[in-house]
């Protein structure tokens, strides 16, 4: 009785991990699509605005290692974006001290603006990539995921 129990469930978990392994390929193909496309567009005519990122391996990141949408608040997003915000553009300002390569442009962001919870989302997720990928620090925060 315990020999044939023992074999269904060294089958059950010989099927289990085929089932799991082209689920995991079809999801790993998803997400190697999306390292060839490393830009992303935000814009909204309405509100007249428009945010451009374009950074090899970003929708990849956003796609398989960031919270998921709905995790944080809006409120929150925006908070950390305005301290982001803030410290990427004394840096861009500053091009003998920081890498004008890493710091290009500065970024328009006007906390009473109401952008929505995706560009604050997207925003922040990217500030949090730039800042895991390029090993550099916006604020007082540690960046994490």
């Amino acid at each position: 009785m315990k020999y044939t129990l023992y074999i269904i469930l060294v089958a059950s978990s010989i099927f289990s991990c085929n089932t799991t392994k082209s689920i995991t390929s079809k999801q790993n193909e998803n997400l190697e699509a999306l390292k060839d496309n490393d830009t992303v567009t935000i814009a909204n005519e309405e509100a007249e605005y428009e945010i451009i990122i374009i950074d090899p391996g970003f929708n990849y990141w956003v796609a398989s290692q960031a919270k998921p949408r709905g995790y944080y608040s809006q409120t929150y997003l925006e908070n950390r974006n305005q301290i982001y915000v803030i410290e990427w553009n004394q840096r861009v300002l500053q091009p003998q001290r920081y890498s004008p390569s890493l710091y290009e442009l500065q970024i328009n962001y006007n906390q009473v603006t109401d952008y929505g919870y995706e560009v604050n989302y997207l925003l922040y997720n990217y500030f949090i990539y730039f800042q895991l990928t390029y090993k550099q620090r916006l604020g007082p925060y540690v960046p994490r995921i």
